[in-house]
């Protein structure tokens, strides 16, 4: 059943080739079913690959390439895992600075799985209390992060989750923090 929660709320999911499809495709169906307008922007023109774990999954339209993207056009960011997908878009320097302007704005931004990785490098973890893919921990809490094991994690408009497993709760809160708008930072 559709809702207007995100009526009038664009957002942006950030992604490249390797991302796991459920953790893009299942975001994307929930912040549309909310009202939102949601665009995927990646470095790639065309198509991006996606995965179901090891495997090759559906390929998904890019809307707008990164280079034609302004943060400042989004209410929020979407970040889906995937291996490859967060460990190459953090080698581009133009996604972390998009990155950067999200959380420097306090706009809320939702990252799962692997996601996380990229917020290191936008260097928008420290103090954060947040959750990952168990292999991210150690590389959170060497960034500062209070890394926890929890289904989701809500930190001040950062929402956080494990893994496809916790996509449910992850969808919630993502469509919670996005209607919330901006959030300040003590």
């Amino acid at each position: 059943m559709a809702s207007d929660t995100l009526a009038g709320k664009k957002i942006a999911v950030l992604a490249t080739d390797g991302f796991e499809q459920i953790e893009l495709t299942q975001p994307v169906d929930a912040l549309r079913a909310a009202g939102a307008t949601v665009e995927i922007i990646s470095p790639k023109e065309g198509e991006i690959q996606g995965f179901k774990h090891h495997d090759k999954g559906d390929r998904v339209s890019v809307d707008r390439a990164l280079n034609d993207a302004d943060a400042g056009d989004y209410d929020g960011l979407v970040l889906p895992g995937g291996v490859i997908n967060p460990d190459a878009l953090r080698l581009e320097d133009k996604a972390v600075a998009f990155i950067q302007a999200f959380t420097e704005a306090s706009k809320p931004v939702a990252a799962i799985c692997h996601g996380p990785w990229t917020l290191i490098n936008a260097g928008a973890v420290s103090g954060r209390r947040m959750t990952s893919w168990p292999s991210l921990r150690v590389d959170l809490e060497n960034a500062g992060a209070d890394w926890v094991d929890e289904e989701v994690v809500v930190d001040n408009g950062l929402v956080t989750s494990r893994n496809p497993d916790d996509l449910p709760a992850f969808c919630t809160r993502m469509v919670e923090e996005f209607a919330e708008g901006r959030h300040n930072r003590a």
